[in-house]
């Protein structure tokens, strides 16, 4: 019978990780992060769930004749923010994951 107590006694520690782990996610849900590309010309920030939330252009670099060196840098900036995220995320959940050996983390 004692390996009941066991059970519950890990069962109660995965509940307390899990609540850990979805505060962890909605703290990480809450951030906002900064991609920039071309020395700052142009920001985008995205929240922690990788949404949108503002695309900055400094007028000096809206060029009509070369309309695909901003949409390159909108790309490049989109693409920072979103690689920070994911760092960040990683990092975050991931002291979560360490040591337990999870399908599909």
């Amino acid at each position: 019978m004692r390996g009941m107590g066991n059970m519950q006694n890990m069962m109660k520690q995965m509940q307390k990780m899990q609540k850990k782990m979805a505060e962890a996610q909605e703290e990480l849900n809450e951030k906002r992060i900064e991609g920039t590309a071309g020395g700052g010309m142009v920001t985008v920030v995205i929240s922690g769930q990788k949404e949108v939330l503002e695309v900055n252009i400094k007028e000096e670099v809206v060029d009509p004749d070369d309309i695909e060196m901003l949409q390159d840098l909108v790309l490049a900036a989109t693409n920072d923010a979103i690689k920070q995220v994911e760092e960040l995320t990683n990092k975050t959940m991931g002291q979560f994951t360490k040591g337990l050996n999870l399908p599909g983390f």
